[in-house]
């Protein structure tokens, strides 16, 4: 591993690697962090690790190492990616029982894409049918060459179970970091990224963020994309209040006015006003491009209000639905946000005749009987490829309300059988395509219609079939007003609603 230039500033001061696990779903990404945690990090007084911040830090030899948890679910590749470039390293897990998968590849080319140091970790190498030559073989298939093989990448084999490779992974890592040289300015103002965000009933939106330079301190402004702030409290990863958070490590504040997306940049600035018109020139660029995107010209728009559990699923859950692609449709968000779906919700998407979704989320209450009278349909999922398939279904239902009219055959009347106030037994012979029971008909006289009506049954001889061809004789049992006599012709047709397959 090459080190990087050093850059000429004399208020760099050296600041912990900020690490992110990547890798195929139940790969043992999660457990890993878990051992992890358990394991390296000293319980506060307060007794508990803040779940949602997105990130927490271990100490291993003396060194502090943050971790960012990204979600493993295929759906989030996006929120991967952005996890990759707000790191310094990337732990590449691979589970010796089941080696590359598809989103162990994906993961590859995110780390690539990244530029960041790669380390590999090979998980559940104590169970009976670990393969950890093949994980190896595989991933020089994938052109990842590991120290073993005379390659750069470090690897470490790890079990969660047995604890066994775990401190030699954490070594790998503090060495990686080491060579990296990493290092932060202290002295300019803090900026970072939001690393979890969500709406707190009690407290209000709760935002996770990671410091990658300067000094974040309590009551700084600080602007984002989408919203601005004052830090009222800061709390480290595990929810102790703190007074000033350093570069590499992950604070969590409390005061921003809304929820922000994750991956959002922040900066702290000299006050409120500078933030606020930040992040209105921000919004301002966006809505207009938004514009563009969201409302292309001859095609239909299905309007969409996206709530999610916490921000981090929201953002991932947008660009999920974002990426369903039919040239006919554009899917346009008109309001996304985390937490329950509410009254406030429902009125937004009746006004605009736009369906709700929500992922990991509930409906509030009084909203789903305010959601069942103004008729707003709301799709609700905790797993995210059920939800993709409901809303593909929906968009399906949506462009399949036209239907076209498709002509099957025409019969020429040669006997009338019987009459009835609304329907009359005929017979003819099937001059052009198909006669078939179910079809409508129009009764035609020359040029002129009489009327229209439905074929009830068929039948040939004595025989009821479903269809009679061309050239052959039939009766026919006609459902509708028209009076048919010898020589009208019954023109066949079906109307079909129009498919769309998304």
């Amino acid at each position: 591993m090459a080190k990087k230039e050093k850059q000429q500033n004399n208020n760099l001061e050296p600041r912990p690697p900020v690490v992110v696990i990547m890798g195929h779903v139940d790969h043992g990404k999660t457990s890993l962090l878990d051992y992890v945690r358990k394991a390296k990090v000293a319980e506060s007084e307060s007794g508990g690790i803040t779940q949602h911040t997105g990130a927490y830090q271990a100490e291993h030899q003396g060194k502090q190492i943050t971790f960012i948890d990204t979600p493993g679910h295929e759906a989030f590749s996006a929120m991967r990616s952005r996890g990759a470039k707000v790191a310094d390293v990337a732990v590449l897990v691979i589970a010796a029982d089941d080696g590359v998968m598809p989103q162990t590849k994906e993961a590859i080319t995110h780390i690539k894409h990244a530029g960041i140091p790669m380390i590999v970790a090979i998980t559940k190498i104590d169970k009976s049918n670990a393969d950890i030559v093949k994980v190896k073989n595989q991933l020089l298939e994938e052109q990842i060459v590991i120290e073993e093989f005379k390659g750069e990448v470090p690897s470490a084999e790890v079990s969660v179970k047995t604890g066994e490779g775990i401190d030699s992974l954490l070594e790998i890592i503090n060495l990686v970091a080491e060579v990296e040289e990493l290092k932060a300015d202290i002295r300019t103002n803090a900026k970072g990224v939001v690393i979890e965000a969500e709406l707190s009933h009690k407290r209000g939106p709760t935002v996770a963020l990671l410091v990658k330079e300067g000094i974040l301190n309590k009551n700084d402004v600080i602007s984002l994309s989408s919203t601005f702030g004052r830090v009222k409290e800061l709390e480290d990863f595990q929810g102790s209040a703190i007074e000033q958070a350093s570069p590499g490590s992950p604070a969590f504040v409390i005061g921003i006015g809304e929820v922000p997306l994750v991956g959002e940049k922040f900066k702290v600035v000299s006050g409120i006003e500078e933030a606020q018109k930040i992040v209105e020139e921000k919004q301002r660029k966006y809505g207009e491009e938004r514009e563009v995107i969201d409302t292309p010209e001859g095609v239909k728009v299905l309007n969409i209000v996206l709530k999610a559990d916490v921000g981090g699923t929201l953002e991932a859950v947008h660009g999920v639905l974002r990426g369903i692609k039919n040239e006919n449709l554009s899917i346009r968000v008109l309001s996304e946000g985390s937490g329950d779906i509410m009254e406030s919700d429902i009125k937004l998407a009746a006004a605009a005749n736009a369906i709700i979704v929500g992922f990991r989320t509930k409906v509030n209450q009084s909203a789903e009987l305010f959601a069942q009278q103004m008729k707003v349909e709301i799709i609700l999922s905790d797993i995210i490829y059920e939800l993709v398939e409901n809303v593909r279904a929906k968009i399906s239902e949506f462009l399949s309300g036209e239907s076209e009219e498709v002509e099957l055959g025409a019969l020429k009347t040669l006997a009338i059988f019987r009459t009835e106030k609304s329907r009359m037994i005929v017979g003819g012979k099937v001059t052009a395509g198909e006669i078939k029971r179910g079809a409508k008909v129009r009764v035609m006289r020359g040029e002129e219609l009489l009327g229209e009506g439905r074929i009830a049954q068929l039948k040939i001889a004595d025989k009821v079939v479903d269809k009679v061809d061309k050239g052959q004789e039939c009766g026919v049992l006609f459902d509708g007003s028209a009076r048919i006599q010898v020589g009208d012709v019954l023109q066949a047709y079906e109307v079909i609603k129009k498919s769309v397959t998304i």
